[in-house]
């Protein structure tokens, strides 16, 4: 389903392949932004040893006002999605980073949370230091 027909369907009445073919887009958004941001820090950095910026950390998105009882909660369920400590339900790294730098994690989320906004999400990026 392309993002034009995805964006056009009310969100209540998505189903879990809709949520989760946004939610693939918005994962191949945020692995390219992470990508893009490790060949520029390489570019720009070529001669540091560990290929990444010493600042370690976590990065995820929250999606806010969604009920897990709702068709729309349940299709995010089965997409894949679990609700956090603050009903949010949440995706932890998701341009899938393999190393530590926070810098990298949080491209990746704000990537991925500016496409879910696309689609009518209220959705933020986070993180925090380790």
């Amino acid at each position: 389903m392309t993002q034009t027909t995805t964006n056009t369907i009310d969100r209540a009445n998505r189903t879990a392949e809709d949520i989760a073919n946004i939610l693939a887009e918005a994962t191949v958004a945020a692995q390219l932004a992470v990508s893009e941001a490790v060949i520029d820090y390489k570019a720009k950095y070529p001669d540091d040893a560990y290929g990444e910026p010493m600042y370690c950390g976590f990065a995820w998105v929250n999606i806010y006002g969604i009920k897990a009882s709702t068709k729309e909660g349940r299709a995010m369920k089965q997409a894949g999605l679990k609700k956090d400590y603050s009903g949010a339900f949440s995706i932890w790294n998701p341009g899938n980073h393999a190393g530590q730098s926070m810098d990298f994690k949080e491209v990746g989320a704000y990537a991925y949370a500016k496409v879910l906004e696309v689609y009518g999400y209220r959705a933020y990026a986070g993180s925090r230091a380790d």
